[in-house]
């Protein structure tokens, strides 16, 4: 209590919520500690969710920039679809099916009912956590996106984006989140599941609704050679990738360290696993391919933060900074083999989301089982890792976390893009995709390129005809 009263007296400070002012002076000393950590709280929560929100450009950033330039006005169209049909579907349907009251799933709270006008007292309002959870769902559909990347008509893809925000990821939402769920029912042993901020709530759950995108579209056209070796089709923009690398590690630290929804000293812990794990995934996926094929492989290293980011999202509160390291790493090298492994199986990802969220969202995961010390109120327990003398109980029961995860994601989206496939509502025509999906899609090229050379062939015929004149 005094260290969480510290910061929010410091917090206070900043915020001004403690003015120089005598009679504003006099209007804070009448707030209680608990008062005043409360504001701190929801502020930093809604914060953190603004950190979230941002990593919505940073998706369709790394997506263009791995994809062709044919394709870039379809990528953001996508992104910017999922936030706005997300937000929307998650207010109506999908928040109440993930917090509301019920065994399965939640059957009140639909379009935030009961929710008031906000304030609170000595606790969250009711619109901190919807806040924080709905630009979640917004990335949970995104991930999907990057796999189904140049081959995917934008109505399937908005049908999915409304069904996978109202209804498949909140269910998973409400397995463990919610607070009375199945993943909260069950324990091995002594141990209870754990996932701090999601890498299998959101990150396997948006790479298990990638793999069955990818699988039901089927590869690209010129994907694979006729005896089926895979092509490599090389991004159009590596500047976009790593940009957009960046922008998503930034907002990771809303992602991870919002998820403490509260502002006390965990938060800075959080941020520092954090950081070193995407350090050390980054490292590893670089230092891999290097040894592989000779030299540095910059789209392969930017995948290789987004896997240590991945990677620590559920053991970020547990672990220590050398287990953070480790776990990212770890996460590294899987997701360099874990893309080459789908490619191999004809299973055609354009940006390596299935193994960048799925493989490594499962790999964080477990890592609890191995690596975790402290307790991050999901445990119970301090010691729980393998390592510090858990034993295995606790690995065992991050894999039934995983297992349960997936067994709902996978029949439901594959479900669902069974009956898109079959009503032709899932992949464009060959001639479609061959022209390129801005075009056909949306009605002109992301870049302009028809524009851009227009204008460059009547700027040199305008030069032209001057030089005659001056002639």
């Amino acid at each position: 209590m005094k260290r969480k009263f510290l910061i929010a007296a410091v917090g206070a400070a900043i915020f001004g919520l403690v003015p120089a002012a005598p009679a504003m002076a006099q209007e804070a000393e009448a707030l209680s500690p608990e008062a005043v950590q409360a504001i701190l709280d929801n502020i930093w929560v809604f914060v953190a969710g603004i950190l979230v929100f941002l990593m919505q450009a940073g998706f369709g950033l790394v997506e263009a920039g791995l994809t062709r330039a044919k394709n870039v006005a379809n990528i953001m169209a996508k992104n910017i679809a999922d936030m706005c049909i997300g937000a929307l579907a998650f207010w109506a349907i999908g928040y109440g099916i993930a917090f509301g009251d019920g065994q399965w799933i939640g059957t009140d709270s639909f379009f935030l009912s009961g929710f008031g006008d906000g304030s609170f007292d000595g606790g969250y309002s009711g619109y901190t956590p919807f806040f924080f959870q709905v630009v979640f769902a917004a990335a949970a559909v995104t991930i999907a996106s990057g796999a189904m990347a140049g081959r995917t008509k934008i109505s399937g893809y908005l049908i999915f984006s409304a069904v996978m925000t109202a209804f498949i990821y909140p269910v998973v939402v409400h397995m463990f989140w919610q607070g009375d769920g199945i993943l909260n029912r069950i324990t091995v042993g002594d141990a209870a599941f754990s996932d701090f901020a999601g890498s299998s709530i959101v990150h396997s759950a948006g790479g298990w609704a990638a793999l069955m995108g990818a699988y039901f579209l089927g590869p690209r056209i010129d994907k694979y050679s006729n005896d089926g070796t895979p092509r490599a089709i090389p991004g159009h923009n590596i500047a976009f990738t790593v940009i957009g690398v960046f922008v998503l590690w930034f907002g990771w630290f809303g992602f991870n360290a919002g998820s403490e929804l509260a502002a006390d000293s965990v938060v800075i812990r959080v941020g520092v696993t954090t950081m070193l794990a995407a350090a050390a995934g980054g490292f590893m996926a670089g230092a891999v391919m290097w040894m592989k094929v000779g030299f540095l492989d910059v789209a392969m290293t930017a995948n290789g933060v987004l896997a240590g980011l991945v990677s620590i999202t559920a053991g970020t509160g547990t672990m220590t900074p050398l287990g953070a390291v480790i776990t990212g790493a770890i996460g590294g090298i899987i997701v360099v083999f874990s893309v080459l492994f789908f490619e191999r199986i004809h299973i055609d990802d354009p940006v390596g989301a299935i193994s960048v969220h799925g493989v490594c969202g499962v790999w964080g995961t477990l890592a609890i089982g191995f690596f975790a010390k402290w307790d991050d109120a999901f445990l119970g327990r301090e010691d729980a890792g393998l390592f510090y003398g858990g034993g295995v109980s606790q690995l065992v029961m991050q894999l039934v976390g995983v297992v349960i995860v997936a067994a709902w994601v996978l029949p439901t989206t594959g479900l669902l893009f069974f009956i898109l496939k079959k009503m032709n509502m899932l992949r464009v025509s060959p001639e479609e995709e061959i022209a390129g999906l801005d075009v056909s899609e949306h009605g002109s090229a992301g870049y302009g390129i028809e524009t851009t050379f227009t204008g460059s062939l009547t700027s040199s015929r305008s030069l032209q005809d001057q030089s005659a004149r001056d002639s």
